[in-house]
């Protein structure tokens, strides 16, 4: 492939360019024959409904990389995508047309017939065929979304990887670096530029002569229209065509077929109304680790290749060793040094023109990572794949929702960006109020940019913790949504309607009603407030009800700072609640343990929320009182399964409604000989669980009665209530359980000794040491800033006197 000494002009026409999508070597190549052919028109492979906006490739604005995104305009979760990078051979010969002047079109298939080709099983076919064949450099070069299918099921396992049966003629087991020695890391340097598509197209022939369509039957089809057009544009101008394809159709396209046969290809085939427009991507996304059909391993690392021909092991090696900096690895530039020369010596030894990313690699594990794997991910993940988010115009066309997305997004200051991140938000701020709202929205839309964390430090509402990440797929999101209405906050609000009035439990109203207060929809609520009170009434189920109160007297917490009328909320969680008081003691009866546990549940979830939802309403302590006296019921009820009596004896205790004297006599009650061990052991499990360590340790009565009864389990009924009593127990803080260890192992009078008069754990004085607490007092009057208040006082006091 080295070439003749002097340029020659191809020796057939029309140019045939075969090259493999997103291959750095193949875009410089395509770029040096352009230059040499000077043609007339460039023929792309590529949809041709995206003729109308090839200019826009032109765009200042425009960065790759980029996508063509096509969608059915009924149904715009079907779609494809055509993925451009810098360094992808058609984004050279896009940009070449449009530098010259020149016609650009694109030739393939229309995506007209592509999104509408074949049905849900022919489609998942389609996508595993995909995975396995287009990534070998004679693919499409596209990657589909929503609902897809172009190839028919029972071909996809007969399928033809070039790269490797023509690595394997070449004695190679390695496709991928084969293919980078003998293209990508030539560096243009032959002297025929057109030689490099010459052996290729020799090459593909051979396959195809050997293989015929190699399992890629649809391609017939879109050859087939490719011929066509090929045809069309040479009346045009002639022999002065260049054509950039996959390297695979090359034969196809240089064979005469008749024009009849390629229409009859052609006839018949469905087709669906399209939209096609640029939308940004990722290099993450150009990865096939990302899904890709035809992605690549090493999208960053080829990027490199396309953007520094000169020293490209050099630079590469000094940006790592930015990165590792950057992460506060101790990394000099003698570290470059000897990564360079350990790097090149690699290349040499196993015989490749050029240190590639396998040898880059391992110089820098060796030299600069010091043999560990760790900093090596962060530089795969950072540099080798990227998260480097291509930008498209605003000219470029978009569905009215994009639109007003876009507007939103430059209007808070909130870009897009393809590396996760976090964002706090404090809401009593108009910028950190605008973005949670439009975070909210964009969820309840199905947008899922941004996903809520725990925030650090803060359990209040006035806060809020984004972990955001754009990824190309939510373009299609968006435009699914457009059916909602043009505007965020209009589709948003449709969108809570329809839900509303289309959900079929109470839980998802409750959800949904919490959703629309988040994302501030008060238009959407009324909506939402008449079909969950509609439901409320009629469902009668209590773990229905149970499961619903806790989101409801959430969302009653988000009128304070986001400003919002909740007194119908409060009213509906107010009924729920009293529903949820007679319903639960007889729900309770005749259940078996998961139900039992399930119950268990709801009681800590309703306890919490009855708790919240009286601070929140005038109720003057109603709801509480009512839930008490609940509380109570089931704590003495035989019928109630263990589990629930001892969580019930255990809130009553927490909330002082009951006197220790009084749990202890109840579990004295529940531990005795008549009690069946598997019960005993779930009332102890719902008395203890949760956090009832301290309770055991606290409480030298309530340890001893658990001591006792469990050294008197018969041996026959040890092996049944031991599960259930390791998971109560191994939830306990390593503090906890070993003080409890060691109070076990004291006879019971050494444990009465040890917790003193007081009933203290180890370590604790019978009364508290008043020296040693007002040792730390300065401390917290500095902590608390009272220090500072008491000296205002006195110098305001001290300008009264004077």
């Amino acid at each position: 492939m080295s070439g003749t000494e002097t340029e020659r002009a191809p020796g057939s026409a029309p140019l045939l360019l075969g090259v493999r999508h997103h291959g750095p070597g193949s875009a410089r190549a395509v770029r040096a024959a352009l230059d040499a052919a000077r043609p007339a028109t460039v023929l792309i492979e590529g949809p041709p409904e995206a003729d109308a906006i090839i200019p826009l490739a032109a765009d200042q604005d425009m960065r790759p990389p980029v996508a063509l995104l096509a969608h059915a305009v009924d149904e715009p979760g079907r779609s494809a995508f055509w993925p451009l990078a810098e360094f992808s051979p058609e984004w050279v010969a896009i940009r070449w047309a449009l530098e010259h002047g020149i016609p650009a079109r694109f030739i393939d298939l229309p995506a007209a017939h592509t999104l509408a080709w074949g049905t849900e099983e022919q489609e998942k076919s389609e996508a595993e065929g995909e995975a396995e064949g287009e990534g070998e450099g004679e693919g499409e070069g596209e990657e589909r979304g929503g609902t897809r299918g172009e190839k028919r099921g029972e071909e996809r396992d007969v399928r033809v990887d070039p790269l490797a049966a023509l690595a394997e003629a070449a004695g190679h087991d390695d496709p991928e670096r084969w293919w980078e020695d003998v293209v990508e890391h030539r560096g243009g340097r032959e002297r025929d530029v057109f030689a490099p598509f010459a052996a290729v197209e020799e090459a593909m022939g051979a396959l195809r002569e050997k293989y015929g369509d190699g399992g890629h039957t649809r391609d017939l089809v879109r050859e087939a229209y490719m011929r066509l057009q090929l045809r069309a544009a040479r009346k045009e101008a002639g022999d002065a065509v260049a054509v950039v394809c996959g390297a695979w159709h090359v034969p196809a396209l240089r064979r005469k077929a008749a024009v009849a046969a390629d229409r009859a290809l052609l006839k018949g085939l469905p087709r669906t109304k399209v939209d096609m427009t640029w939308v940004p991507w990722t290099h993450r996304r150009l990865s096939r680790a990302g899904g890709y059909g035809a992605g690549i391993d090493s999208p960053g690392w080829y990027g490199h290749l396309y953007d520094v021909p000169d020293r490209p092991v050099e630079r590469w090696l000094t940006k790592v060793a930015g990165l590792l900096r950057e992460e506060d690895r101790m990394v000099s530039s003698a570290h470059v040094i000897e990564a360079v020369r350990l790097a090149e010596t690699l290349a040499s030894m196993r015989g490749r023109p050029l240190a590639g990313l396998s040898e880059t690699t391992d110089a820098v594990r060796a030299v600069m990572c010091d043999g560990s794997d760790v900093p090596l991910a962060l530089v795969h993940d950072r540099l080798v794949v990227g998260d480097v988010l291509g930008e498209v115009p605003d000219t470029a066309p978009a569905v009215p929702l994009q639109r007003d997305l876009t507007r939103l997004q430059r209007a808070l200051r909130l870009k897009p960006e393809a590396l996760e991140r976090e964002l706090e938000l404090d809401l009593r701020g108009e910028t950190d109020a605008g973005r949670s709202r439009l975070l909210h929205r964009l969820r309840l839309l199905g947008i899922g940019w941004g996903e809520p964390a725990g925030s650090r430090g803060s359990t209040g509402t006035f806060r809020e913790t984004w972990r955001l990440r754009w990824e190309p797929e939510l373009s299609v999101r968006v435009a699914e949504a457009g059916v909602w209405g043009t505007t965020v906050t209009g589709a948003a609000t449709a969108k809570a309607e329809a839900d509303a009035v289309a959900a079929s439990a109470l839980t998802e109203v409750t959800a949904l009603a919490e959703h629309c207060l988040l994302a501030e929809l008060p238009d959407a609520l009324p909506v939402v407030m008449r079909v969950l009170a509609d439901r409320a009434a009629l469902d009668a189920d209590v773990g229905h009800l149970a499961q619903a109160l806790p989101a409801l007297v959430r969302s009653l917490r988000y009128g304070d700072v986001r400003g919002t009328d909740t007194r119908a909320l409060a009213e509906v969680a107010a009924g729920l609640a009293e529903r949820i008081f007679v319903g639960l003691p007889p729900a309770c009866v005749g259940l078996d343990r998961d139900a039992a546990e399930e119950i268990r549940r709801h009681v800590d979830e309703v306890h919490g929320a009855v708790a919240l939802l009286s601070e929140a309403s005038a109720t003057d302590g109603h709801l509480r009182t009512r839930w008490r006296s609940v509380l109570g019921v089931l704590s003495r009820r035989d019928t109630v399964p263990g589990a629930v009596r001892g969580r019930a004896v255990r809130l009553l205790l927490d909330e002082g409604e009951l006197e220790p004297n009084e749990a202890a006599r109840l579990m004295g009650l529940v531990l005795s000989a008549g009690t069946p061990p598997p019960d005993a052991a779930a009332w102890i499990d719902g008395f203890v669980g949760g956090g009832g360590g301290m309770l055991l340790v606290h409480d030298e009565r309530l340890l001893a009665l658990v001591d006792a009864w469990l050294t008197g389990v018969p041996a026959e009924a040890f092996t049944d209530v031991l599960p259930l009593l390791r998971r109560t127990f191994s939830a306990y803080e390593p503090g906890v359980r070993r003080t409890l260890g060691e109070l076990v192992r004291r006879t019971p009078g050494e444990r009465g000794n040890a917790l003193g008069k007081a009933g203290g754990p180890p370590g604790f004085g019978a009364e508290p040491d008043t020296g040693r607490a007002d040792a730390v007092v300065p401390l917290v009057r500095l902590l608390l800033g009272l220090d500072d208040v008491d000296d205002r006082v006195d110098d305001c006091l001290a300008g009264v006197g004077t």
